[in-house]
């Protein structure tokens, strides 16, 4: 961020050092506190169940994206603003629910961060990750998705309750999944030995 320059947030940092499940929270002063979430080990089997990522077949730089973004919010932008409080809020919520076991509810929220996140920036979709989502929710069941990775590329990520039938669609539509896991150590240091 600082030595290159690029306007992106610091959740990524953060959740790539602490790994596992944790709660962000950004103070003015420019420190953050982090707090892992206190989930079961079945509503982390659940939610894992319920995950499924799909490569959208291309990837770009974001920096374009987030420096309109950043841009936006420095100026006051009101919608910009608002967009960003209701993902807080949402964050918050979805907390709530992961450490009350809901990983049905978590799918739910997902639809709306996904929304609102949209509605952000021009660039934040395409037409084929539009399609793909639509076609993921109306004909495979997902609750909710969102796509990872910015720039309008990545991997879409879904919540879903029936794996086969979601897997069978996304494949006749063209994308692969990749599979995945939770890491709870973050980052580690690797030492040679010799």
């Amino acid at each position: 961020m600082v030595r290159l320059k690029e306007p992106v947030g610091k959740q990524d940092q953060y959740v790539a050092a602490y790994g596992g499940l944790i709660c962000q929270e950004y103070n003015s002063d420019g420190s953050v506190v982090i707090t892992p979430l206190q989930v079961a080990q079945s509503t982390l089997w659940e939610m894992r169940d319920s995950l499924m990522m799909f490569f959208v077949g291309y990837t770009r730089s974001a920096g374009d994206l987030l420096s309109e973004q950043k841009q936006r919010s420095e100026q006051g932008d009101r919608q910009m603003i608002e967009g960003l409080d209701f993902v807080k809020q949402l964050g918050q919520e979805i907390k709530i629910a992961l450490e009350a076991g809901d990983v049905a509810q978590f799918g739910a929220m997902m639809h709306q961060h996904w929304l609102r996140k949209r509605s952000r920036s021009k660039g934040m979709s395409s037409n084929r990750i539009d399609e793909l989502y639509e076609l993921a929710r109306t004909r495979a069941g997902v609750t909710g998705g969102k796509l990872v990775g910015a720039g309008g590329s990545g991997f879409l990520l879904f919540h879903t309750n029936d794996r086969q039938r979601l897997r069978a669609i996304m494949t006749e539509a063209g994308v692969h999944e990749m599979d995945f896991t939770f890491d709870f150590d973050g980052s580690v240091v690797m030492l040679r030995s010799g």
